[in-house]
């Protein structure tokens, strides 16, 4: 179950929910990946992401709540959304 006020959010994928998190640690991981600094930089970035972007930033957020998933189970549309509602939750 999610936190809301953490700025968790659950996907539901493959029988099986999982929570995403932005924390500090799945932020510098999401920075570093794709090669941006700080809020301003990575909001711009993520404005077109590619498949492969998603994949990693799903992933970061899935280790900041404590999850690890195949990815492939995930429908890319409710990945997208769940990415967009734990950065909306947490900022």
């Amino acid at each position: 179950m999610s936190n809301p006020a953490r700025g968790e959010v659950t996907l539901e994928a493959g029988g099986e929910t999982h929570t995403l998190c932005l924390t500090l640690g799945a932020l510098a991981e999401i920075e570093a990946a794709l090669s941006v600094a700080g809020f301003a930089g990575m909001a711009e970035r993520l404005k077109t992401l590619s498949a492969a972007d998603l994949a990693l930033v799903l992933s970061a957020l899935m280790r900041g709540g404590g999850a690890v998933a195949d990815l492939t189970a995930i429908d890319p549309v409710r990945a997208a959304k769940a990415v967009a509602d734990c950065f909306e939750r947490s900022l």
